[in-house]
């Protein structure tokens, strides 16, 4: 069986996206399954040939708020059932997950909240954080086997920035967040790219200022985790920092799996 192809890409609005040559790099890669975040933008806010993109079956979730956040992924086959929330208004009117259901796995495409803004956003944050891994471990009481992906807005280790020292007291390295990964991970769910790949200077965000990506002085705050119990098939996973039009770039992993 040939490996499912996924991919996660933070594209930091999928209108700009789409005028940086989005479609021509979605093309070339050939996902079975793309999820992409901070879409910032519903449905009928979007081209056609993004609306209906080469066959692909597409689900999109908007928040409420015109221009912020939101979540698309874009699938070959389409899943046997979708939600677009995780049963708690404040979080879901910020539409920030689609779970897709498939024969094998579930799939959770998130963008997880920023909590730079404000003590207020950082405790939304850390709020989000503990309702979805509840929601998350239901799914694999229920028997599901777990792929999870996207913006989690929090680097796991120091090796995952390039200047841990002066980020901890930054949000997206704060003790607090990165003790939720922890708990992540003590759950049972395995960051896919550590499988493969222990070296330094890996990152999948870079400020817009001082020329932080060319200087590759960045963050790996994007993710593919999957349940232990489907770790083993997990045949590669991939950061790819030279392709642009997003501060963030694509992750992918290859999964032995059917759709």
């Amino acid at each position: 069986m040939t490996p499912l192809k996924l991919i996660s890409w933070n594209v930091n609005g999928l209108r700009a996206a789409y005028g940086k040559g989005f479609v021509e790099w979605a093309r070339g890669a050939q996902p079975d399954i793309l999820c992409l975040q901070e879409t910032k933008a519903s449905k009928e806010q979007l081209p056609e040939d993004l609306q209906d993109f080469d066959g692909y079956h597409a689900v999109f979730s908007a928040a409420e708020k015109k221009g912020y956040s939101g979540v698309a992924t874009y699938s070959r086959v389409a899943p046997q059932s979708v939600e677009t929330d995780i049963g708690v208004a404040r979080f879901d009117r910020e539409g920030r997950v689609i779970i897709s259901h498939y024969r094998d796995f579930t799939l959770l495409n998130v963008y997880f909240p920023n909590g730079k803004a404000s003590d207020e956003r950082l405790q939304y944050k850390m709020d989000f954080y503990a309702v979805f891994l509840d929601y998350v471990n239901r799914l694999r009481e229920a028997g599901k086997s777990i792929v999870l992906c996207g913006d989690v807005n929090t680097a796991h280790k120091p090796i995952d920035l390039a200047r841990p020292g002066p980020n901890e007291t930054v949000s997206g390295f704060l003790p607090q967040e990165r003790a939720w990964m922890d708990d992540l991970v003590a759950a049972g769910y395995v960051d896919t790219f550590r499988m493969f790949d222990d070296a330094p200077e890996q990152y999948t965000w870079w400020s817009f200022r001082a020329g932080a990506r060319e200087r590759n002085v960045g963050w790996r705050i994007d993710y593919f985790f999957v349940s232990e119990d489907i770790k083993d098939r997990v045949a590669a996973a991939h950061i790819w920092p030279d392709v642009m039009g997003s501060d963030h770039c694509p992750i992918g992993i290859e999964i032995d799996l059917s759709m």
